[in-house]
């Protein structure tokens, strides 16, 4: 999966890569962290939108 992942992420930007690594990671420490299923998404969405923001900062 992970391999998967890394070569789908081939054509995009900084911060479109930042942004897929920011939704994954804050998904995926809110399933862990044990949370109901729209904390997982509200922590996906925002962890996407600062990877975004982050990723895009560093692209510059």
């Amino acid at each position: 999966m992970l391999v998967g992942t890394l070569t789908a992420c081939e054509g995009m930007s900084t911060g479109q890569q930042g942004g897929m690594a920011g939704a994954a990671l804050g998904s995926g420490i809110a399933m862990v962290a044990g949370g109901g299923v729209a904390t997982t998404v509200g922590a996906g969405l925002i962890g996407g939108a600062v990877g975004y923001l982050g990723g895009s900062a560093v692209g510059r």
